[in-house]
């Protein structure tokens, strides 16, 4: 509680027994202990009136509701746990378990019902694969430093000859 050693409390009786006296220490610990019991006393009735509260506000109810909506198996977690549950199985120090069946997996897989997937997560999935797109979109403007990709299909164009700028001194004489 404290983090008191036995050192730094034999110091603290030294000290009690030169300050107080040998005749007054009993009564001082006594009283001390009293005094003690009464605090921890307080402390109890505090805490049952606060349950008491807690109680008559309909706090228990509250907190029992989220403790259910939050558990793993109101949140369809279970899946998870059995994955978990698989990779744990797959410790290497276990070697006498491998290597597995494939088909064992297969027939476990196909056998579970898989869950319908509703209007809202159908949506979701969707905004997620546009923002994917434009992530990309926005990576490639990045890439080609700021112009637009073209979408169009390339056309089978010579390239268009150089100025004459580019051209070598011999060659632009002759032009």
């Amino acid at each position: 509680m404290l983090d008191i050693g036995w050192t730094e409390l034999l110091v603290i009786g030294i000290v009690a027994l030169i300050v107080v006296g040998p005749k007054d220490l009993p009564i001082m610990f006594r009283k001390l202990g009293q005094f003690t019991g009464k605090l921890r006393g307080m402390a109890r009735e505090f805490q049952r009136a606060m349950d008491n509260a807690a109680d008559e506000a309909g706090m228990r109810e509250v907190t029992r509701d989220l403790r259910n909506m939050t558990s793993g198996k109101a949140l369809g977690l279970d899946s998870v746990n059995d994955a978990v549950r698989d990779l744990k199985e797959a410790d290497p120090r276990r070697a006498a378990k491998w290597p597995r069946d494939p088909q064992d997996k297969a027939t476990e897989k196909s056998a579970a019902p898989k869950p319908a997937q509703g209007e809202a997560t159908a949506k979701l999935a969707a905004e997620q694969a546009a923002a994917r797109a434009a992530r990309a979109d926005a990576a490639a403007r990045r890439a080609s430093g700021g112009a637009v990709p073209s979408t169009a299909p390339a056309v089978d164009e010579p390239p268009a000859p150089a100025p004459d700028a580019a051209a070598p001194e011999g060659e632009k004489d002759k032009a």
